[in-house]
């Protein structure tokens, strides 16, 4: 059984991020490329225990398993329900305790910013004039301007300075961290202002102090007129620098264990996948910038994720500079994420920036079980974590 009175299992972890619709148990008739559910389930993920076990990984990044109005759940229509689609709070308790049993940690992703437009005390602001939800929500002008997470209609912004909501979403967070979470990964934590994640962290860690919380925080690609509807200090100064920015990480140091080093995955962009320099350059960038954070602020390297063109289509599906790059990234002491399927060799056609249109699906196909066996991108991950958890 894993020991998680203490939270330094992070610092090694090999954390495999799991999106719950496409990883197993999904129909394979259904059309992947919509945006729809096609059937990914918790009990998949349970089934496939055995699998993520012998790889070799030791902890789970789920998607955010809660109600829902998208297949990938961060449309979130009620915080403290588990989604049909995706099971029951039973299952998923049992996923968390078999985890557990098989000496790994599990987190999931938490999204305190926003809901969706069809969570009910949203449909209930913008029907009712005096409805007590109104103060949930930054209405610009009631009822059809309001502030969103950017620019998505779908998704207005939680007033979190509001004590009600803010104990609302605190409080999610505790209840699910009461079925044996390990913590979270947060979504959007540029969206919040420091004094919300200062009482959040305050009053996770009271109940739950070996809870692990890191979070995503990620200017690029947002617009000027976007800035409105983020809280971090110095907003502005950090979009003018036009890449993703040490200083943005840095803000959470007070907050949070850490946050997902964007920062480093754009030096392997750059170096490993573009061929804009040599590996030595890219260590040497790395180390630059790892000396400007405290040891104990976790920075987990990922080369890819939900968000963004896989892993082996950003090295032009050349198997060689792919595990050279894999190789780098088990190099370096920090925790670790691989995203689901990567290990199989999932890539895609084009650009998930090549279209306006749900381009993300691009880098959300399903994972392919039928080829599992004898797979040796998987054998090589697999040697890899072994090497990296010896040494």
């Amino acid at each position: 059984m894993i020991d998680n009175r203490n939270n330094k299992w992070i610092e090694n972890a090999i954390i495999y991020q799991i999106l719950i619709d496409r990883f197993a148990g999904y129909n394979p008739k259904k059309d992947w490329k919509k945006p729809e559910f096609i059937g990914g389930n918790i009990k998949g993920i349970i089934d496939a225990l055995p699998y993520l076990k012998n790889l070799g990984v030791t902890t789970l990044w789920i998607s955010p398993f809660y109600k829902t109005s998208a297949y990938h759940g961060y449309h979130i229509t009620d915080f403290y329900e588990v989604d049909p689609h995706f099971g029951t709070k039973r299952e998923l308790k049992r996923l968390i305790d078999l985890t557990h049993q098989n000496n790994m940690t599990i987190i999931a992703d938490f999204v305190p910013n926003h809901a969706s437009r069809h969570h009910p005390f949203f449909q209930e602001a913008i029907s009712e004039k005096n409805s007590q939800y109104k103060k949930w929500f930054y209405f610009t002008e009631w009822p059809k301007r309001y502030q969103c997470f950017l620019s998505v209609k779908e998704l207005p912004k939680l007033n979190l300075k509001n004590p009600e909501t803010k104990n609302h979403i605190i409080n999610a967070a505790k209840y699910w961290l009461s079925f044996g979470l390990d913590g979270y990964r947060i979504d959007h934590v540029i969206g919040p202002s420091n004094t919300f994640w200062k009482i959040f962290s305050q009053k996770i860690k009271k109940e739950y102090p070996k809870a692990v919380l890191f979070g995503e925080a990620w200017m690029q690609g947002i617009t000027w007129k976007e800035l409105k509807t983020i809280q971090i200090p110095w907003k502005r100064l950090k979009w003018l620098q036009k890449r993703p920015s040490d200083t943005v990480l840095h803000n959470y140091g007070s907050f949070l264990d850490g946050v997902l080093d964007f920062t480093a995955q754009q030096l392997f962009q750059h170096y490993m996948f573009k061929q804009n320099g040599s590996e030595a350059q890219l260590k040497k960038s790395l180390q630059k910038h790892y000396k400007k954070f405290p040891s104990d602020f976790s920075l987990p390297l990922f080369l890819d994720n939900h968000d963004m063109d896989r892993v082996l289509f950003q090295c032009n599906n050349h198997l060689n500079r792919l595990k050279k790059a894999a190789e780098i990234q088990f190099s370096i002491p920090q925790p670790i994420i691989i995203y689901y399927g990567t290990e199989q060799g999932i890539s895609q056609q084009k650009s998930v920036w090549s279209t306006s249109n749900h381009g993300d699906l691009l880098a959300r196909k399903p994972m392919p079980w039928n080829n599992t066996v004898n797979n040796e991108l998987y054998d090589f991950y697999r040697n890899l974590i072994k090497r990296r958890l010896e040494n």
